[in-house]
């Protein structure tokens, strides 16, 4: 968590590992939103949810994930890649515009 690069709980359907992804969020103060995937979903739709969670701060929770084609899932692996590359990039406040240096 310190690291804000996100996980992946995974485990047998309806072991509770939705419901302790929103409690976590809940204990924190931290908003988390929950998509139910489906085969319809593409990479425009996911990279939509992304640019929400990143403008909110919020958690995305994707239940049903394997849902998603394979084809999809190779882009949305770029769009993560890509969002956690500049988490860590503007973690380092000389890094930033100067504007928002100050943490």
């Amino acid at each position: 968590l310190k690291l804000y690069l996100g996980g992946a709980p995974a485990g047998p359907a309806g072991t509770g590992k939705t419901e302790t992804t929103k409690d976590l969020a809940r204990a924190l103060a931290i908003p988390c939103y929950v998509f139910n995937c489906s085969d319809q979903m593409n990479f425009e739709t996911i990279a939509d949810i992304f640019r929400g969670l990143a403008q909110t701060g919020g958690w995305g929770c994707f239940d049903e994930f394997n849902r998603i084609p394979i084809e999809v899932l190779s882009v949305v692996a770029t769009q993560v890649k890509t969002i956690q590359d500049a988490i860590v990039k503007f973690t380092i406040p000389e890094n930033r515009e100067e504007e928002f240096q100050s943490a």
